[in-house]
């Protein structure tokens, strides 16, 4: 039997979660595994829902780790954070949805045994997921300035738009008067972007899109464009001031930064199990297609 390691991440809200984690836990220990739990989970684990955790799991206390496989226990808000963690390590994600939808973590608590055998019968394959990377034309973004769904850019109160310029590969598009604009990737596009009329894409498309949110014109639509661009926005607004958000992480920003948006250097692995594809998702998921009338 080949001794794989595993990094555990979760979230730490989710209590109903302790029978899904033991039995995991129990299956990774019988075959023998490598075995690290990132530290907040871990505490999670231990002294919150009492769990066992086997004596020879190590414990994550930074972003030092390597491994084989990463499992993340939460909803799609986990997985992303998991990706963060991962960054350019190329370690493959499987997410166990422990949330609501879970299109991100498309595995279901009791499919735990079955993916666990498919990881070590190698039947399994791996997706290369987009990201982008963020930067201004002064100082840096704080903390983590890649994202795996969207990078936008957002009215910080609830009276006045703003203004946004969007140059791509410095030729001038347009100038967006509205609420916010999302620049997403692929995998972003079944989140943020698809909730205020952006298209949906397919994994791999190597796509990006441009959608406006709540945009102050009927003649502004959402625009798709390759994922080779680099995108410069320059924002107005009332306050001088507006957000920046990074896959829900979001900071302040005075309107005399430029901000360039380009695909990151790096891709996330998601690791996908047979028999899976992106449009059952679509249709399981979102009930895509799906007439009410029947």
């Amino acid at each position: 039997m080949r001794k794989l390691r595993f990094a555990l991440f979760g979230n730490v809200f989710q209590a109903k979660k302790s029978s899904s984690v033991q039995k995991l836990l129990c299956l990774l220990e019988e075959r023998q595994a490598d075995l690290q739990i990132d530290e907040p989970f871990y505490h999670f684990l231990t002294n919150d829902l009492q769990i066992a955790v086997p004596e020879s799991a190590r414990v994550i206390t930074n972003d030092s780790f390597d491994a084989d496989i990463l499992i993340s226990m939460g909803g799609d808000g986990s997985f992303l954070e998991a990706a963060r963690r991962v960054g350019d390590k190329g370690i493959p994600i499987v997410g166990v949805n422990m949330g609501r939808l879970g299109f991100l973590a498309d595995v279901l608590p009791e499919d735990i045994e079955t993916v666990i055998r498919q990881i070590y019968d190698g039947t399994y394959s791996v997706e290369e997921r987009c990201a982008l990377q963020l930067s201004y034309d002064h100082g840096t973004p704080e903390g983590y300035p890649f994202a795996l769904n969207e990078v936008a850019v957002l009215k910080r109160d609830a009276s006045s738009m703003i203004s946004i310029r969007v140059d791509i590969n410095g030729e001038y598009l347009t100038t967006y008067q509205a609420d916010g604009l999302i620049v997403n990737t692929p995998t972003g596009s079944t989140g943020y972007a698809l909730s205020v009329g952006g298209p949906i894409m397919q994994p791999g498309s190597r796509t990006l899109g441009l959608v406006p949110v709540a945009p102050h014109s009927l003649t502004v639509r959402p625009v798709t464009l390759t994922d080779d661009v680099e995108i410069t926005l320059k924002v107005s607004s009332r306050n001088h001031r507006f957000l920046v958000a990074l896959d829900g992480r979001s900071e302040k920003c005075s309107e005399d930064v430029r901000l360039t948006i380009h695909r990151a250097p790096y891709t996330i692995k998601v690791l996908k199990r047979p028999g899976q594809s992106f449009f059952r998702t679509l249709r399981t998921k979102l009930m895509w297609g799906t007439d009410v009338r029947e």
